[in-house]
């Protein structure tokens, strides 16, 4: 029996409302469980006794433990603020479906959804400095894994990406740009950043770390949160600008 267009577009709705939610719940989810396994502050560090899942031939054999007391500990939970809540939930707040501010008017949206990609940028920073240091007390290499190098690489980018919203904010500083394709641009190459963050928590859970404290279902489960935020974000950033603007042409 063939459904109705409205039945459909109930459907689809209805998809995108649960769709939605989940990615809520994962967004916090996932960093309060982060929380749980790292201890921020915590001096205790396990020892794996390989290397981490998928880190190939690019991986180290060498525990992250800090010479500072619980110093490492901050690092995955200040990524996994910045990439799975942060900068989700700054995504998520132009969702027609599940904002949490859809009663508010877009100009609040913008504004909150800037103050959080701006606390999403700090953590990672500020995770991105403590790795740093972490490595330099134990003398170890620099971004020698994939994860290392992916991470950076989302870093910048996300600063790139906070910069260029600066023009959105004040659209005449670009008087040979229209505003609709400064959002066009904005939210095409935002999506790429978000991606990249969370291939960069993917590889981290790939690490020795992660291997050795999560185990057998647990750690797939842990690899579907970054997808299924992934998912989400890709189709709203997609019904929003790139299928619609096909549809024009």
């Amino acid at each position: 029996m063939a459904l109705t267009a409205e039945t459909e577009s109930r459907l689809y709705r209805s998809l995108r409302v649960a769709s939605g939610a989940a990615a809520h719940l994962v967004a916090l989810g996932f960093p309060a469980a982060v929380a749980v396994l790292a201890r921020p502050g915590s001096s205790e560090c396990r020892r794996g006794r390989g290397p981490g899942r998928g880190e190939g031939r690019m991986s180290q054999l060498t525990s992250p433990c800090a010479s500072l007391p619980g110093l490492f500990s901050w690092h995955p939970l200040l990524m996994a603020l910045a990439f799975s809540f942060l900068m989700t939930e700054a995504l998520l707040i132009f969702s027609p479906e599940t904002s949490l501010l859809r009663s508010f008017s877009r100009k609040v949206r913008v504004r909150v959804h800037w103050a959080l990609q701006l606390l999403a940028l700090l953590c990672a920073l500020l995770g991105l400095a403590i790795i740093t240091y972490n490595k330099h007390l134990n003398g170890k290499g620099h971004f020698v894994t994939w994860h290392g190098l992916t991470g950076l690489l989302a870093v910048l980018y996300a600063g790139g990406q906070c910069a260029g919203g600066v023009l959105l904010l004040y659209p005449k500083l670009m008087k040979n740009w229209t505003l609709a394709k400064l959002k066009l641009y904005h939210a095409t190459s935002g999506l790429v950043g978000y991606l990249l963050g969370c291939a960069s928590l993917m590889l981290g859970m790939c690490s020795l770390w992660f291997t050795t404290t999560v185990t057998g279902a647990l750690w797939y489960l842990a690899m579907l949160c970054p997808l299924v935020t992934s998912l989400v974000i890709m189709n709203q950033v997609s019904n929003a600008y790139l299928y619609r603007k096909r549809s024009q042409h």
